[in-house]
Formats: structure tokens, sequence, C-alpha cells
């Protein structure tokens, strides 16, 4: 980008907040073009504020993907919901994702509650997630029930927009609304960067992703990445790179253990593949994974552990 910035040009930071499986991630994905937030129908499947950049000729929008807001039972739990916090207060507007094809429940309600509570609340868009999945009449229904919360939580509404990421339904008119809530100034970031996290973390996600789809019953929290180890081998000629990466799949007891290398390590094999070829696409480089399970006990609930995992 140029160093002439038109007149008019915004840019901010925006987030997206709702429930478990409300389609934050997939929504923060589809309006950056490409996969850089991890997206599961399970709780807690977020644990970075990772920031897609969607860079126009007239805005620059930073999305911020929270962890889910949520009553904490470990001390990574209570972590989270500061980094949630923490974030909400520095956005410029917060996209508070209400899915059509649910009722309005308790933990919409706790959600929105809680941004009411902040010292300075942001702008708030409600939107209207998964919009393909209902018929004209339920919509409606849906956009009272979000115009009611209004009064009942004394907050107001910006924007309501109706949305689906599957149909790319007016995912436009979401984004010129975020960036009309945004301040005039330059861009943040250069031009044609999508986001600011390390490789290292995207690449941990995705691991963890992988994993997650798999023995989604069997050890949902348990589970977290670290990357020991990534980088380029060495001696390898441009055209045929290979990149190295050495991982961690981090659980805290061996039985667990033993349900992710499965029977004869074929489980952990077909994990490795899955998420090397996930990782192949995001980067666009050939990868050799290398990928073990190592127990810490009680991970979730040791400070030393959690410091050292990046929490």
């Amino acid at each position: 980008m140029s160093t002439e910035v038109p007149e008019g040009y915004r840019s901010g930071f925006a987030c997206f907040v709702g429930r478990p499986n409300a389609g934050k991630s997939t929504l923060t994905n589809a309006l950056v073009g490409t996969k850089i937030a991890i997206a599961s129908a399970k709780p807690q499947t977020t644990r970075h504020a990772i920031r897609g950049i969607v860079t126009r000729p007239d805005a620059q929008l930073v999305l911020i993907d929270t962890p889910g807001l949520h009553r904490p039972r470990t001390l990574l739990g209570e972590r989270l919901n500061d980094v949630v916090r923490a974030t909400w207060s520095e956005v410029d507007t917060v996209g508070v994702c209400l899915p059509a094809d649910q009722k309005i429940g308790p933990g919409d309600t706790y959600l929105v509650g809680e941004l009411a509570k902040l010292p300075r609340v942001p702008a708030l868009v409600a939107v209207a997630t998964k919009s393909d999945l209902v018929g004209p009449t339920r919509m409606a229904q849906h956009l009272m029930a979000i115009q009611a919360l209004e009064e009942k939580l004394g907050i107001t509404w910006a924007h309501i927009v109706p949305v689906s990421s599957v149909t790319d339904n007016q995912l436009d008119v979401l984004a010129d609304t975020l960036v009309s809530m945004l301040p005039e100034g330059p861009p943040l970031y250069p031009g044609g960067e999508i986001t600011d996290e390390p490789e290292e973390t995207l690449v941990a996600e995705l691991i963890r992703e992988a994993v997650l789809e798999d023995v989604r019953d069997e050890l949902p929290h348990s589970i977290t990445v670290a990357i020991e180890e990534m980088g380029l081998r060495e001696g390898r000629s441009e055209e045929r790179p290979l990149l190295d990466v050495f991982a961690s799949l981090i659980v805290e007891r061996d039985s667990q253990k033993g349900i992710i290398i499965g029977h004869r390590g074929e489980r952990l094999r077909a994990l490795g593949e899955k998420s090397r070829r996930q990782i192949e696409t995001l980067l666009g480089t050939p990868v050799y994974l290398d990928l073990r399970v190592k127990v810490l006990k009680e991970w979730q609930r040791n400070p030393k552990h959690l410091n050292r995992l990046g929490f």
C-alpha cells in the first residue's frame, strides 16, 4: 500500500462474541477470506485472540477472534475470561453473533449483559448468523427477539444484520457496517498481511483442531499443542523447500495419551497426516511433521505449566 492514505480512510478493531458454535470463527474466516481461526462445535475451541486483517481501498478492519466467555472452572478458564474482557474494552465495535436457528437463551443474555457492564461499551452490532438455515417467518421472530434485548439489558444496537457465512449472504453488508463504525485513520498493518499471529501459533491451532475433530467426546479441553521447533530444512534448494515442524500434543493423564496414540499408533499417525495436509495448505510449503504426545499432569490448573504454554 502506498503511503498516500485516501481521504476518509478508516481503520480499527472489531471482534465477534457469541455462545459456542454461534459462528464467530467461521465469520472471521469468511470476512478475511482464508482460514485463520479454527472452527469447531465445541466450547473453548479458540484460546488465543487471533487477529484477521481485512484491507480494502477505503479501510482496514482488524478482526479479533476471542475465546468464548464462560463461567470458569479452572485457572485456564479464568485467564481466558480476562483475555476476553480486556479485548472487549479495546475494540471499536463488537459483533454479537446470535444464530438464527436457535432461540435467544440465557447464555446470550449473559454475554450481552457482560458487555453492557463494561466501563466503556463499544458500538454493538447484532449479527443474526446462519440465516441460510431458517425461513422468513422464523427470521422475523428472531430479529424481534434481538431488538427486545435493548430494553431488557439497557443496550443499544447500532445495527442488526442477518448473515450466512455458508452462502456468503450479506457478508459485504456486514463488512461495510463494521467499517462504518471505525474511526478515521491510516492502516494499522501493511497491506497484504492477513494476520499478525506468528506462524507457530497458527500451526499449533491447526493441529489442535484436527485432534479435537477426532477425539471430541473423549477429551475436549485437556489438549493443547506446543510447537517445540519449526524451520526450513537446511541444505534444500529454494525450488524444493521442506518445513520441519516438531510438535507435542499435551494431555493431562496417561490414559488420554493412550486414546490419542490409538492401537499401534494408528490414530496418532492419522492425526499427523491430517494436520500436515492442513499446514501445507495454509503455508503453501511441503511439511515434515513430527508429532509426539506428552503428559503434563493437571496442566490447566498449574500456573507454571500455563505460563510455559503461553496462557
